[in-house]
């Protein structure tokens, strides 16, 4: 019968080692022959001793929690990135804590995080963090423990995950030019965001390249939201010269977009093809099934986790501001229901390239 409340001691007893060497199997587990380390495990299996983390943490001066920064805990997107890194971090000695940066910001309580200690690193999915935010994540524990996946801050010298957000947007229009269409609008994401920039400028890229005309009108600001995709499905309506087509930089945006044509009467793709961006779980299923530019987010997620435990393990580069170059990700374009060949006469004039 297992020892209630079992201790090291307990442990190095029925192992018939000392506690030194029961503390180095569990701390430096390759110090140790093979048959020591099973000697000890089997014996803390049988007593039942359960590490006291806490501790164990203090002794090593460092919290054993790592923060997952995510700007809105309600989208959808999220959650296999969220996968991706718990896939990873499950595996460590870090547990997980998950805090809605927009929520925390607004209670002015994000450094406090680093500044008291209470995690060793971050993974960021907030590009939208300010520069004086993370100064002071700098001046507490998280000085070069920060990595930043999908989103990324252009200013700053950290290390990321992403996806090839423009070359995943001129795919999209691509794919709308091979069906036939030349009248294209966008329903671009937020302003400030970097994912935004960086889809808009790869489709009007890619807009030039193959010789299509861009006309102001048909550039519509969004924020990534379905109610965006709603206003911006009203704004096309009212047009005297339709798009039969539109890039939208997310799925919910065209998610809104299929609602709100839908709405006035617009059947998708018979009149207006859509394209998304993101490949969420509900493209597949939404009706018409969602054609899209699919990012990994499980793999984003997990890369990030390794790359954050790279940068916390006893193996890190004394300068962890040494490489923070990005790791890009390739995204692939997904046909589905809601595209389909333009009608022969709402592309007057075909460009051969």
């Amino acid at each position: 019968m297992a020892p209630k409340n079992a201790r090291i001691q307990d442990v190095a007893r029925e192992a018939g080692v000392s506690t030194a060497t029961v503390s180095r199997a569990l701390s430096n587990p390759d110090m140790l022959t093979k048959s020591t380390r099973e000697a000890v495990f089997q014996a803390i299996e049988k007593t039942g001793y359960r590490v006291n983390q806490a501790a164990r943490n203090l002794r090593k001066q460092r919290a054993g929690a790592v923060l997952i920064l995510v700007p809105n805990l309600a989208n959808p997107f999220f959650s296999q990135i969220l996968s991706g890194i718990n896939s990873v971090l499950a595996e460590s000695e870090y547990s997980v804590l998950i805090a809605d940066s927009s929520a925390e910001r607004q209670k002015g309580k994000l450094a406090e995080y680093f500044l008291d200690s209470r995690v060793d690193g971050m993974i960021s999915l907030d590009g939208d963090l300010k520069q004086d935010e993370l100064q002071r994540f700098d001046q507490g524990a998280g000085k070069g423990r920060i990595v930043f996946a999908c989103e990324w801050v252009p200013d700053g010298n950290y290390p990321s995950v992403r996806v090839d957000n423009a070359m995943g947007a001129q795919l999209a229009v691509r794919h709308l030019y091979d069906l036939g269409h030349r009248k294209i609008a966008h329903v671009t994401g937020p302003e400030s965001n970097v994912l935004t920039k960086e889809r808009r400028e790869g489709m009007l890229a890619e807009r030039q390249r193959l010789g299509l005309e861009t006309r102001p009108e048909w550039i519509i600001r969004g924020d990534f939201s379905v109610r965006s995709g709603q206003d911006a499905a009203k704004r096309i309506f009212a047009m005297e010269d339709r798009p039969t087509a539109v890039f939208c930089a997310s799925d919910e945006v065209a998610f809104g977009l299929v609602s709100g044509l839908r709405a006035k009467g617009l059947r998708v793709p018979e009149d207006i093809s859509v394209v998304g961006f993101d490949d969420i779980e509900l493209a597949e299923v939404f009706v018409p099934s969602l054609t899209t530019v699919r990012q990994d987010r499980h793999r984003i997620g997990a890369r990030a986790a390794e790359m954050l435990l790279a940068r916390l393990g006893p193996n890190a580069p004394a300068d962890l501001s040494c490489d923070t170059t990005p790791e890009v990700l390739e995204v692939e374009l997904v046909a589905r229901s809601s595209t389909s060949r333009a009608d022969p006469q709402d592309r007057p004039s075909i460009r051969r390239i």
